[in-house]
């Protein structure tokens, strides 16, 4: 039973960091899923890696419980944002490389 230790991204729809800043741990599914024949629908007879997820303050809680409970897991760190600091004015500035237009 794999676990992984990850933080969240934040999704496409939103702007800001809302529910990044907590740890989550979730297990790898065992089997691969497949199709129901009546509905259609997906389906996996393993529960745990569709319907448990935990949630930790700290990377090391994370770490530590998953120690204490004997679950091999994966660590995944985030990377560091890309921050592009630039002004307004710089859109309007005389060296541009593209001329400003309508």
């Amino acid at each position: 039973m794999l676990a992984r230790i990850y933080r969240p991204s934040k999704t496409a729809m939103q702007s800001g960091k809302g529910r990044t800043h907590e740890w989550l741990l979730e297990f790898e599914p065992k089997d691969a899923r497949r199709s129901d024949p009546l509905m259609g629908w997906t389906v996996t007879g393993d529960t745990e890696s569709s319907q448990v997820r935990l949630s930790f303050e700290t990377k090391e809680e994370a770490v530590r419980y998953a120690e204490q409970h004997g679950i091999a897991f994966q660590l995944m760190d985030p990377a560091p944002a890309k921050r592009i600091i630039k002004a307004y004015a710089d859109n309007f500035a005389f060296g541009r490389r593209i001329p400003w237009t309508h």
